[in-house]
């Protein structure tokens, strides 16, 4: 079985920039996960699959969800086809939460490898007024959880700064990915 890389990241931090950007030059081996999130296709602009609360909570009694959480007033779920993935020798990347990685932790144990994209106070602040999706009320707050979780990064987090540009955090990723998968490789043939 592979490895489930989980990366982490505040909110304006380039989270859906970098995934979308590794679906564009997706190495051999690896596959990125879509979140099934009750909310509409359109908003935001992350590659989800829109699912209404009430399709939601039966994909999560029929056990479809491999990983499951609820935040920002939305419901979000990884889909148990990411078992399979890594059964096949898939690496799989997954969009997920910071306040939810114990529950992956304890569904996937050594095989998660949990990864933050961080990035400065100051880029965090220039993006999320960019973005123009709250107000500066908001912001300040989003900056103090920002602030508090880089002051407490969960043990064994690898780190990736996305400060500069994109394809610079991109290629510090493949080679995060690469490293993982001749180690875990090496790991199994023992």
């Amino acid at each position: 079985m592979s490895r489930l890389l989980y990366l982490m990241g505040a909110s304006g931090s380039g989270k859906d920039s970098l995934l979308e950007a590794l679906r564009r030059e997706l190495p051999a081996g690896v596959a990125v996960a879509h979140r099934y999130i009750t909310r509409a296709a359109d908003a935001g602009c992350e590659n989800h699959i829109a699912l209404s609360e009430a399709e939601f909570i039966q994909r999560q009694q029929q056990g479809l969800f491999a990983l499951q959480w609820q935040a920002h007033e939305c419901r979000y779920g990884v889909g148990i086809e990411i078992d399979s993935w890594m059964q096949l020798g898939c690496q799989v990347v997954v969009n997920g939460s910071r306040a939810h990685l114990e529950s992956a932790r304890q569904r996937y144990g050594t095989l998660l490898l949990p990864v933050c994209l961080q990035v400065s106070e100051t880029v965090l602040a220039e993006r999320l007024t960019r973005r123009g999706r709250e107000d500066a009320t908001q912001i300040a707050c989003r900056l103090r959880r920002a602030r508090e979780y880089d002051n407490a990064l969960p043990s064994g987090c690898q780190r990736l700064n996305n400060d500069g540009e994109l394809q610079d955090t991109l290629r510090a990723l493949r080679e995060l990915l690469s490293r993982q998968k001749r180690t875990h490789g090496e790991m199994q043939e023992s």
